[in-house]
């Protein structure tokens, strides 16, 4: 160990090395934690401003350096302690450790930051809206089934890895795809998320079934996703290697008798070595195959391969500000890109004259116009395509001058391209929906060339992580 006192990082080579004491003075993007050493940065995993703690330097370059908080010597001020016994092991809710005040304040600093120091425009940044629940606010949650349990070094104890046994289900190890956390009890979503996977796991091991192995690719239990909706209607999809009809019955017969509050059961059978979607079909045990979520007043159904905010009441929230900042008056023309579901269309339906979605899914802008037959709208429109090629000089002109746009593009941000076509058609006013304001202040720089950044509103979809979601209204320049 060095103490960072008389530590002279260019002069150390050692693959493995902690400092002691470092004093942590702030936060970075990303949530992780900064400590300046010699004019050197280091970003630190799992410290909160104020600490004194002994870092684990896991990356070391000319400049800054990335590390690991090992041991909190003196905790800070604002320290709180966590409420969930996996804290510190599993990936999710990082910031448990900070007030949910704290994490707000530095939530909307990130943005501010990155508005001013990517953007390099001066803009209004709001008060970020926070999240009226700060447990239990997912109505999505996947759980893997894995033959590898991950083991903390009090629990590896003296066996060797390929000793260990046990299954586990619950949470990849982060940067450990194989490796998965048990969990035990998990706050992101209610109750009900550890009634259904206890009582998977309890049913799994008593009837001796396999767990999927990620590496050599064979078991028969893989991952369960479950979609818990304000309306009341659960829906739960069982992922499985194989399909064993006896066992299937079994299994999903067992759940829905230990869970009576699942409104829908599917099982999909995957044997890829991907968990992803693609090309594989859901089959419904029990129940109608979806799930309804409302939204205000609009309904949306949910099958299990559509995209949806997973917190519903800070959707609404999210939502809400997207209305405001389009101040629609009823005779505007809308293009609503990257429109995924069409949800945020469908919210301000009400508001628009007409409202074109676009998305690159095809499935996404099925789900989109079986939601507008769902809430009986005439006013929308959906097309499967690119956005950079679906939305050229013809496709305007055939749907109408753009009053409003609104944006809403994946964490990369924009296309060039889109933005040279948005510059174009030079519509009054863009509203700017960002998961990733990084890219958000990269677009925001380039749009400048004609448009005034009126405002951008945060809001934390999030709790517990360093995630924030940005809104950005644009207004053509004069």
């Amino acid at each position: 160990m060095v103490g960072c006192g008389c530590f002279i990082f260019a002069a150390v080579k050692r693959k493995k090395l902690v400092l002691e004491n470092v004093p942590v003075s702030g936060y970075a993007a990303g949530g992780k934690a900064i400590a300046r050493i010699e004019g050197k940065v280091i970003f630190i995993e799992g410290a909160v401003p104020g600490d004194i703690a002994d870092v684990f330097i896991t990356k070391n370059k000319k400049d800054w350096a990335e590390g690991k908080a090992i041991k909190i010597k003196e905790p800070a001020k604002e320290r709180v302690n966590p409420f969930c016994i996996h804290f510190g092991i599993c990936g999710g809710c990082k910031w448990q450790m900070l007030p949910y005040k704290k994490q707000l304040e530095y939530k909307e600093q990130e943005v501010k930051d990155a508005i001013k120091r990517i953007g390099k425009i001066d803009a209004s940044v709001l008060p970020v809206i926070g999240s009226e629940n700060m447990i239990h606010y997912r109505n999505k949650i996947e759980f893997t089934f894995s033959n590898k349990k991950y083991l903390t070094p009090d629990e590896f104890g003296d066996l060797g890895e390929d000793a260990w046994p046990g299954g586990a289900l619950g949470f990849h190890v982060p940067k450990l795809y194989d490796k998965i956390i048990d969990i035990k009890e998990c706050f992101l979503m209610d109750d009900v998320n550890n009634q259904i996977r206890n009582t998977l796991r309890e049913y799994s091991q008593k009837n001796n079934l396999s767990y999927y192995d990620h590496k050599e690719h064979h078991g028969f239990l893989r991952n369960v996703v479950l979609r818990n909706c304000t309306t009341g209607e659960l829906m739960v999809n069982l992922f499985l290697g194989n399909d064993d009809k006896k066992e299937i019955e079994k299994i999903c017969n067992h759940l829905l008798e230990k869970v009576p509050s699942i409104t829908t059961l599917l099982y999909t059978i995957n044997q890829k070595w991907n968990d992803s979607m693609e090309n594989l079909e859901p089959k419904t045990f029990s129940g109608k195959g979806f799930v309804i979520e409302k939204l205000e007043g609009f309904n949306f159904k949910i099958s299990p391969k559509s995209f949806f905010q997973t917190n519903t009441k800070q959707a609404e929230a999210l939502y809400n500000v997207v209305k405001d900042f389009a101040a629609l008056k009823g005779t505007e023309t809308v293009y609503d890109l990257y429109c995924g579901t069409g949800s945020i269309g469908i919210f301000l339906s009400g508001k628009a004259k007409k409202i074109i979605g676009v998305d690159v899914i095809e499935d996404a802008i099925n789900d989109a116009k079986e939601n507008a037959a769902l809430n009986q709208l005439q006013s929308t429109t959906f097309f499967s395509g690119d956005v950079i090629e679906i939305c050229n000089d013809d496709f305007f002109a055939l749907h109408g001058k753009a009053d409003v746009v609104i944006v809403d593009p994946p964490r990369a941000g924009l296309h060039q391209k889109l933005i040279s076509k948005l510059l174009e058609i030079s519509s009054p006013k863009i509203v700017y929906v960002s998961c990733n304001v990084a890219t958000q202040a990269r677009d925001l720089q380039l749009l400048n060339e004609k448009y005034i950044v009126e405002k951008i509103q945060p809001v934390d979809m999030f709790p517990h992580t360093h995630h924030i979601e940005s809104v950005a209204l644009l207004s053509l320049r004069e």
